[in-house]
């Protein structure tokens, strides 16, 4: 991480503000895949996965469904991988690997088993094995994605979950460990047979349990929320909350989870009944957790679909027609464990500026909402017929249930008073339609990244809305500035509580008078998450507390505490640290919070931050902050510059090392309902400081045999890959992915 922030600082230093115009779209490049699900691995790399489908790129005699995205270069390498990850859940693991779960069982062409050879356990054409159970490890590292020490596991019959799960929830708890909840067997738009005369099975198609990884020694429970919210409970939507209880949504019903004893404890209905979970796919995150909301999370709803319960239909298609039927435009905050006591509520929020069906938030490191991607009319889903159009050749937009794209995000500012919460000013639209199976991540670099959209069985490159390969980058109003801030001495690992730490900003990273710079930062954690289906699985947002000491050179020293003493707050693993600056926030740098081990996370108490101190004749020596459109980027675009850069810092990276200890700390209890009070400021001459936050499958009917859990049979731990063949899974040594592809990082992600 020295060595990563040394670089960054060293190509900050050389590269001269690269013009990208704020608010605009930008073509990226080809991503070999469409991209249906992505994550940030490390901070020049995109993990990115499809389904498995017939892509014209191959690798190792089939097509290809997997790629890793390099952010600079802008250019992807493939990726093997064995199981189908259609529709899989994904979270961070704490040593920084991600884990994929789950996904669809083995198809072929026309994403069906119509071809010969092909079984529901493995499809000859498409080289490819039943995913509904897998356990697919990344663990992302420098260099060669496909090279040692870079790894990921995906084996089909090694390590699996204990049911099949295609469509789950995946949600981190405060010791690393991931619980994953519901999902469909088999099926396609949504998890019901009508009449619905089996809501916890639903013969055979349903999965109404939850179990974790790694496994404990409870066998998966039946989840009581998962059957009364039978049908619409796809990909339910989960937020850990301070109590270490979760917020669970699904169908318009909403609860507080206890996991260790699995007792459902009722929130309010979901206003209107609006539906937000897949297929509806409103738009939902977490607010910024502040100092200045004691760290208090809310949940913000946004779009959404609502039809009446029997429009939606079945696994194999709506009732209706559903492109006619806009989309929401209502938008919903709701605090599951309000400090104060009082009993939780969903409050109306300001509308969106349009309605959106598979619109996506992304938390950006100004303490803004950005919101993209999506239709105006619609759902998510494909199918090709409806039970009102009854055949393909009359289905209007192709196998989309959507249609009405709407390409101009918008930014939400939590912080803005009711009314004026909602901005598109200045901001472009895009010209690709981004709908069903689009994603959508925040960079390092602070710009997003937008790619996919696929409402279609298999690759058709030729309908109305697409398979879609190619990448887009957004550069939100902050890319105006000249100058961004190149913080220093940013550690690599972070704590619950415990000692606080220093970050210097020297006086060319800001313009104007030091106090202000330094009474306007705030110095934001974000976690992208694992983006699809228009939702971001373990996004978060939070904003350390932290005090100053302005030095008569204009440089600031920024007092930064660790994080609250309560790893349910912010689970432990992989996030990216930003220093905002008037609005201007710096590169990310990558940063690994807790111990890195799946284990109860050690806690010590809040540091007391030293009182702030101002000097009034410091000012920085940057040019004004903002130009209206200049700003750095993606630094490998300029490669000549890149090239300068690596070569100023390479004395500084062969002095130092790659490597840096993991600091331990001494554990403590963790309390789950700390209060997090203000640091101390010093008044009068040394001034003071406010603290502010700045597929579905080709939706056939549902044929129970072709389901059977029992063709499943467990089998030992293998080697990370086995030799494709439809007879039998080829022996190897034993391997546990849990183990052997998730050691401590020693070494630092660029």
């Amino acid at each position: 991480m020295l060595l990563h922030s040394l670089i960054a600082f060293g190509l900050s230093a050389v590269i001269p503000a690269l013009a990208q115009k704020p608010g605009t779209f930008v073509t990226a490049g080809d991503t070999l895949v469409s991209a249906m699900m992505m994550f940030v691995g490390s901070s020049d790399k995109v993990y990115i996965l499809d389904k498995v489908e017939g892509n014209a790129h191959q690798i190792n005699g089939h097509s290809l469904y997997a790629s890793v995205w390099d952010i600079a270069s802008r250019t992807a390498t493939p990726l093997d991988v064995q199981t189908n990850a259609f529709c899989a859940a994904g979270m961070h693991l704490p040593n920084a690997s991600f884990a994929l779960f789950g996904g669809n069982s083995a198809v072929g062409p026309g994403g069906d088993n119509s071809a010969p050879g092909s079984t529901t356990a493995f499809d000859p054409t498409y080289q490819v094995y039943d995913g509904r159970r897998a356990i697919r490890i990344f663990t992302p590292c420098e260099g060669d994605v496909n090279s040692s020490p870079c790894s990921h596991y995906d084996s089909a019959n090694g390590t699996q979950m204990a049911k099949s799960r295609w469509y789950p929830a995946a949600e981190p708890l405060a010791n690393g460990t991931v619980v994953l909840i519901g999902g469909f067997v088999a099926g396609g738009y949504i998890n019901r047979n009508m009449p619905n005369t089996d809501p916890t099975y639903e013969g055979g198609a349903a999965e109404p349990t939850y179990e974790f990884f790694p496994p404990g020694s409870q066998s998966p429970q039946i989840m009581n929320f998962m059957v009364k919210t039978s049908g619409l409970n796809s990909y339910a939507l989960t937020y850990l909350m301070p109590s270490g209880k979760m917020f669970v949504q699904a169908n318009y019903s909403t609860i507080l989870w206890d996991y260790n004893t699995n007792v459902e404890t009722p929130l309010p209905d979901m206003p209107g009944q609006i539906i937000r979970v897949y297929p509806a796919s409103g738009a939902n995150a977490m607010l910024p957790l502040t100092p200045a909301n004691n760290y208090t999370p809310t949940i913000i709803f946004c779009g959404g679909q609502f039809m009446e319960d029997d429009w939606w239909g079945n696994y194999s298609y709506p009732a209706v027609d559903t492109w006619n039927v806009p989309a929401s435009q209502a938008c919903h905050r709701i605090t599951p464990e309000p400090m104060d006591g009082s009993a939780p509520a969903y409050v109306q929020d300001d509308n969106l500026p349009i309605g959106r069906t598979m619109g996506q938030f992304i938390a950006l490191p100004d303490g803004t909402l950005l919101v993209i991607n999506g239709a105006s009319n619609g759902t998510a889903g494909y199918a090709q017929r409806t039970g009102t159009t009854t055949t393909f050749g009359g289905m209007p937009f192709g196998e989309s249930l959507a249609t009405g794209a709407v390409g101009q995000p918008a930014i939400y500012n939590p912080n803005a008073p009711a009314g004026s919460r909602w901005s598109t000013a200045g901001l472009s639209s895009s010209n690709i339609a981004r709908l069903y199976h689009s994603s959508a991540l925040l960079l390092p670099d602070g710009s997003v990244m937008i790619a996919g959209s696929n409402p279609n069985v298999d690759v058709n490159v030729t309908t109305v809305y697409p398979t879609t390969y190619t990448a887009e980058y957004f550069y939100p109003p902050y890319f105006s500035a000249k100058t961004r801030p190149s913080p220093q001495n940013i550690p690599q690992t972070l704590s619950y509580g415990g000692i606080f730490f220093d970050i210097t900003i020297p006086s060319t990273s800001y313009s104007g008078l030091a106090n202000d710079a330094a009474d306007n930062t705030t110095i934001w954690l974000i976690r992208q998450g694992f983006t699809t289906h228009a939702m971001n699985m373990g996004q978060r947002i939070m904003q350390l507390n932290n005090t100053y000491t302005v030095q008569s050179d204009g440089t600031i020293i920024f007092h930064t505490a660790q994080l609250p003493p309560n790893p349910n707050l912010f689970q432990p693993g992989p996030a990216f640290l930003f220093v905002t600056i008037n609005g201007i926030p710096s590169n990310g740098t990558y940063v690994i919070i807790g111990n890195g081990q799946v284990s109860s996370q050690s806690t010590s108490p809040v540091s007391v931050l030293p009182v702030s101190v101002r000097v009034n004749s410091a000012s920085g020596s940057a040019p004004n902050s903002s130009s209206g459109g200049s700003s750095s980027s993606h630094t490998g675009i300029i490669i000549g510059a890149v090239v300068a850069g690596i070569a100023a810092v390479g004395v500084l990276g062969a002095v130092f090392g790659i490597c840096l200890a993991r600091r331990r700390r001494s554990a403590a209890p963790v309390d789950s309902g700390p209060t997090y009070p203000m640091s101390t400021i010093a008044l009068g001459g040394l001034g003071g400081r406010d603290f502010r936050s700045s597929d579905s499958s080709a939706f056939m009917p549902l044929q129970q045999s072709n389901y059977s859990d029992s063709a499943l049979v467990p089998s030992p731990h293998r080697e990370q890959f086995e030799p494709r063949s439809s007879s039998q899974f080829a022996p190897s040594g034993e391997f546990d992915p849990y183990r052997d592809a998730y050691p401590s990082r020693t070494g630092t992600p660029r």
